[in-house]
């Protein structure tokens, strides 16, 4: 009887230090995604006609294309715009829909916002252009921020806000959520996101958190979550793939990311390797996350540099 109860205590203590190692490990992964070096990369958007939409980004809106790549036998095509290099600033990569395709942009995703020092002349660009003004610049009542919406030729939404100079003309995308409390939650612990601010507007009808890895959101890119009033069910579509970022370690990301979507849900699409360090996932309301190794990156900058060199043009994807 006394060895049993001996074993028994054994036992426990050993179930309550596993407990408390496991534990301890996941305070560990928690706290090292506000520690990580972090930012956002890209966002990828599929589009009914890269050269039409080519012409409007760079004619209208005033963005470089930064790469591009044809191969015409294999119905690929995409290119990379942005208003600086891509090595340190948010871009857009656009990719042609097959043929035979068609582009549905869906609900979900709601926009991406560019910022600019003067948002009437910007607007008065695009319409001359022949662009689609969805909202003329102003302001909320009680607000000073000045803002306005136009249309690309695919019926994409942008938003054009005029804010003071900033290194991140590309400042924002907005995605559509059900459930905003359970959102914040994942992106704070999941990718390390604070959040700077909620605003809610009764007129309307939405909740909004601005979400990012800094704190002076006009000059940063951000993250905005918006719930829409009364909003239970959106649909994705087919046009917003992915938003990407980077991370140190992309194992201890996949780590991290894995413990969040064990609590608050989402689903694991790809994981790391030696071979390709990258790791995608969905969050709870279905949006893609890929989170991109640091060190690759710098490997694919170096290759493109080398091939410039060679006087060979290499794309990295």
């Amino acid at each position: 009887m006394a060895c049993n109860l001996k074993h028994l205590t054994y036992s426990l203590l050993l179930f309550i230090s596993l407990i408390g190692s496991s534990i301890a490990d996941d305070e560990d992964l928690l706290e090292w995604v506000q520690q990580d070096n972090r930012r956002f990369l890209n966002a990828v958007l599929r589009v009914s006609n890269l050269n039409r939409t080519i012409e409007f980004y760079t004619q209208s809106l005033g963005m470089t294309v930064l790469r591009k790549r044809e191969i015409p036998e294999k119905d690929s095509f995409g290119a990379v715009l942005g208003y600086g290099p891509e090595e340190s600033q948010f871009v857009l990569r656009l990719k042609q829909i097959h043929e035979g395709e068609s582009l549905d942009i869906g609900t979900a995703y709601g926009h991406f916002g560019i910022a600019t020092e003067d948002a009437y002349g910007l607007v008065d660009i695009i319409r001359a252009g022949g662009g689609v003004i969805t909202r003329e610049p102003g302001t909320l009542p009680g607000l000073s921020q000045i803002f306005a919406f136009v249309e690309d030729p695919d019926g994409y939404s942008i938003e054009i806000l005029e804010r003071p100079p900033t290194p991140f003309p590309i400042n924002h995308i907005n995605l559509h959520v059900v459930d905003l409390d359970r959102a914040i939650q994942f992106y704070q612990q999941a990718l390390g996101l604070q959040l700077i601010l909620i605003f809610d507007n009764p007129l309307e009808q939405y909740t909004m958190a601005i979400m990012g890895f800094d704190t002076n959101f006009t000059q940063i890119t951000t993250v905005e979550l918006q719930y829409n009033y009364n909003v239970t069910e959106y649909t994705s579509g087919n046009g917003y793939i992915q938003v990407a970022i980077s991370t140190d370690d992309v194992f201890t990301s996949a780590d991290e990311v894995e413990l969040v979507i064990q609590e608050l849900g989402g689903s694991i699409i790809r994981a790391p390797d030696e071979n390709n360090k990258t790791f995608s996932f969905l969050d709870p309301e279905g949006f893609k996350t890929v989170l991109v190794e640091n060190q690759v990156l710098v490997e694919n900058r170096l290759k493109k540099q080398r091939g410039k060199l060679q006087g060979i043009s290499i794309a990295s994807e």
